[in-house]
């Protein structure tokens, strides 16, 4: 398993900033300046949010495969922030899902991790919202392993686990596995080690997270409620979710991600190297 860093760790500095949570830091972010941070960091890979791609042309592409080289950075791909194919309900959304397919590929990404939805798309009927999703994600996987990239459904706040292992079981697919959250399943009030111990033995990619709850910070039920705070500081086992990960056979990046981090966390990049030193360390206790 490999430490790496999520550019969705720096969302504000890609123009994305959380109403009423969160403020403008006043500069921006190129995603050559990510990959340079993440050099910087001593990771050994990437996840990229496409949304924070302007220019996906050949010759964009081609370059970015160029400087992940010269850095020595694996990369994983990832497309469909924030709702992806709204639960089942945008088919149009699979021409762009295969189209960044192809990007993966001609980047060099062997997985792509891949939203169906998100917490405003959710359908509480799992009959449902698995029969939306299936014909979309059949011509997706298809066109997946023609490319040769494997296809990883984030747990986005959008299935409860035992939904995205049904899911993912229902096309008994190498195209297509988990992209592990590890601490989305308990913004949906599951227990999180049971989430991480049905979801690893189907993690082709990963977002390494850690939250806390935020007191008088509102319902459970609002975004707000679970901020993000320095790995190991939080309320995920994360020691357990690597022993599950390493035990199925996992070998792939470990992508920390810090998305609305809690306030009383203090300077994001001190947070996001404190998260990476805990990572390794975490690494050589499992």
């Amino acid at each position: 398993m490999t430490p790496a860093i999520d550019s969705y760790s720096y969302h504000r500095y890609f123009g994305e900033i959380y109403p009423g949570l969160e403020s403008d830091p006043g500069q921006r972010m190129s995603i050559s300046d990510f990959l340079r941070r993440a050099h910087g960091l001593g990771v050994a890979g990437v996840s990229i949010e496409s949304c924070f791609v302007s220019d996906t042309s050949s010759a964009a592409i081609d370059a970015m495969r160029r400087e992940l080289e010269a850095l020595s950075l694996a990369c994983v791909w990832a497309w469909g922030h924030p709702s992806g194919l709204h639960s089942g309900n945008a088919p149009q959304e699979v021409a762009d899902l295969k189209r960044h397919t192809d990007i993966a590929a001609d980047v060099g990404a062997p997985v792509m991790r891949i939203c169906c939805g998100g917490r405003r798309t959710r359908i509480a009927d799992w009959g449902e919202h698995k029969a939306r999703l299936m014909p979309l994600l059949d011509d997706a996987v298809a066109h997946a392993q023609r490319r040769g990239v494997v296809l990883a459904i984030e747990n986005h706040i959008d299935f409860l686990a035992d939904e995205l292992v049904d899911l993912v079981q229902a096309f008994d697919s190498p195209w297509l596995g988990v992209c592990l959250d590890t601490a989305n399943n308990l913004r949906m009030l599951e227990d999180p080690s049971e989430a991480i111990r049905k979801l690893a033995p189907f993690a082709r990619a990963t977002h390494v997270k850690d939250i806390t709850a935020r007191r008088g910070g509102g319902s459970p039920r609002d975004f707000g409620f679970w901020p993000s705070v320095p790995l190991g500081t939080g309320l995920i086992d994360l020691r357990g979710a690597f022993g599950e990960l390493r035990r199925h056979g996992y070998d792939g990046l470990l992508a920390l991600e810090i998305d609305y981090l809690d306030p009383a966390s203090g300077d994001p990049d001190v947070a996001i190297a404190h998260s990476i030193a805990a990572m390794r360390e975490l690494l050589s206790a499992t």
